[in-house]
């Protein structure tokens, strides 16, 4: 899996290009991406795919939560402890 900045930068603009199309605006990596509207449930999808991709593990139901998925910072957070564990 990557380090933590680069995976941040890989989600930042992996949701810049493809939920703000290319417009990234004030989107920092804790903007609340669901509350914002950035992001909706099929938008969640989309970032579990990258996710999974990304850091070769597979996301579990129970794990979509927005502690987990509720902003960059917490999908960085989230794949570190899955990484970790």
């Amino acid at each position: 899996m990557a380090d933590t900045a680069e995976l941040e930068t890989k989600l930042l603009t992996f949701v810049t290009d493809t939920f703000l199309f290319g417009q990234r605006g004030d989107l920092a990596a804790e903007t609340l991406l669901l509350e914002k509207g950035i992001v909706d449930s099929t938008g969640v999808l989309e970032l579990v795919v990258f996710i999974e991709e990304t850091c070769g593990f597979k996301v579990a139901d129970a794990e979509l939560v927005p502690e987990n998925f509720g902003s960059v910072a917490r999908l960085v957070k989230y794949a570190g402890t899955r990484a970790a564990g």
